[in-house]
């Protein structure tokens, strides 16, 4: 019989309780925004490789494959350490996990000075993969403390709304590293690997920062005391269910993210240079920003009015800012998947597996609507992926730890090393695309969000009542 989840608050009192929440939430949003922010950065680098070190799709795609092959590894020895020593988030507490994952992920990025005066691309996978591992802890640790600041039947809503500060750093990111890598850290004569040099000296500094500021603040105690050795989350088939589908999830949405710049770049589609097709990586992700606020917003406990006017007001949000700082050819463009968007939340009535199906399923459409078209369709199809991946984690993830009791951090540990679906099909889809074409390879992402949808028809469900009785 699956046990409830532990809570021993810091203060009795309800109000102070729900104030040291929302404090709690306000800053652990912050840390969503900020490794969001560095993550996206890889879109930009996998280009920036491939020129400065002339390297094939598959050879590029590595940086994918080096950053989220460190969440598997990461994640693997967390839960073999779980298994015969007991959850270390249980001995530890998600504060120092959070301390632990910003001090490897800055050391990770202050490898990158050495490899690009060295000029080594293998030197920049290593730092990558330090980097990935300081996020397998923070993921580890992030994901399931979120989840429970609050009723476990809101969990999805402020996980998506965590995400939803998560896309607002993968939004910005394009831009801003689009900007500094291809343009102004852009020495003449100098090796194209030395414009990486600056930002991520930047990132070193924020990262020290955030693991020092965490380190002095009182975060409350939440699901932390019992210790248990044993595997026991793999008792549970919709966690095992679960992990493959934040692997196919994780693995999808980063294929796609790695490919729009030289997708964008084939002449049978846009013939965009690598600048200006990073400004469409960050409609990609804008768009995954917007649908999880939407999420956050339908999934939440607010009142049906309220949800009503936030899944209006979201989307007109979007557009207008997206006319203010795009054009407002791209708003209208983008308009008719805004609309999709808010019909799917409304058929989906608030139930997370419902609309992981609807969304999932949405994805796979347009991306085979990008393998068998061209020009502008293929394009805005592609793009259009980004909103309708944008509730697929956290529906996921959430789906995945419900019931699991005292076991979440455990849980939470195997579904971390899920992301290494991140490092396995974008050299898949690498792969596929020098053997083939580029626009064929999305066959790889479309059967992810087949997974996914089906996650969210029926692989959530099964086995949960025979484990819940």
């Amino acid at each position: 019989m699956a046990m409830g989840v532990s809570a021993m608050p810091i203060e009795n009192d309800a109000s102070a309780e729900r104030k040291g929440y929302q404090g709690s939430f306000a800053l652990m949003s912050l840390l969503f925004f900020f490794w969001g922010f560095m993550t996206v950065f890889n879109d930009i680098l996998i280009p920036r490789f491939k020129e400065a070190f002339s390297l094939s799709y598959f050879e590029a795609m590595l940086v994918q494959f080096a950053f989220f092959g460190a969440y598997f590894v990461g994640a693997l020895l967390y839960f073999f350490i779980s298994i015969v020593s007991g959850d270390p988030i249980a001995r530890i507490g998600y504060k120092n996990g959070v301390v632990l994952g910003l001090s490897l992920a800055a050391i990770g990025s202050l490898m990158f000075l050495p490899a690009a005066s060295a000029a080594s691309y293998p030197l920049f996978l290593i730092a990558l993969f330090v980097v990935g591992l300081g996020f397998a802890m923070l993921q580890i640790a992030a994901n399931p403390y979120v989840t429970v600041l609050g009723p476990e039947k809101t969990a999805s809503s402020r996980l998506n709304l965590a995400q939803g500060f998560n896309s607002i750093g993968t939004t910005l990111g394009p831009l801003v590293g689009g900007f500094l890598i291809f343009q102004y850290f852009q020495q003449t004569g100098a090796h194209g690997a030395d414009s990486v040099k600056m930002p991520y000296l930047g990132f070193c500094c924020v990262f020290a920062l955030l693991a020092v500021l965490f380190f002095f603040v009182k975060l409350p105690q939440i699901g932390e005391g019992k210790i248990e050795r044993g595997a026991g989350a793999l008792r549970y088939p919709h966690v095992v269910l679960g992990i493959v589908g934040i692997f196919m999830y994780v693995g999808a949405e980063v294929s796609v993210g790695s490919s729009i710049i030289s997708f964008l770049g084939l002449d049978s589609i846009a013939g965009l240079s690598e600048v200006e097709a990073s400004q469409y990586v960050s409609l990609f992700w804008g768009g995954m920003l917007i649908g999880r606020f939407m999420g956050a917003a339908q999934l939440s406990d607010l009142s049906s009015q309220k949800k009503s006017t936030m899944l209006i007001a979201l989307p007109a949000i979007g557009i207008i800012a997206l006319a203010v700082f795009v054009g407002i050819d791209y708003a209208l463009r983008f308009t008719p998947f805004f609309i999709l968007a808010w019909a799917l939340f409304t058929i989906g009535s608030g139930k997370t597996s419902r609309t992981l199906l609807l969304f999932a399923g949405t994805a796979a459409a347009l991306l085979a609507i990008s393998i068998v078209t061209s020009g502008k369709l293929a394009l805005w199809s592609v793009i259009g992926v980004g909103l309708f991946s944008s509730i697929g984690w956290s529906n996921t993830f959430s789906l995945a730890i419900q019931g699991v009791g005292h076991l979440k951090s455990q849980a939470s540990s195997l579904l971390v090393m899920a992301i290494v679906g991140g490092a396995l099909l974008p050299p898949l889809q690498g792969w596929l695309a020098d053997a083939i074409t580029l626009q064929w390879s999305f066959i790889v992402p479309l059967c992810a969000y087949a997974y996914v949808a089906f996650y969210g028809w029926r692989g959530y469900r099964i086995g949960r009542a025979d484990m819940e009785s």
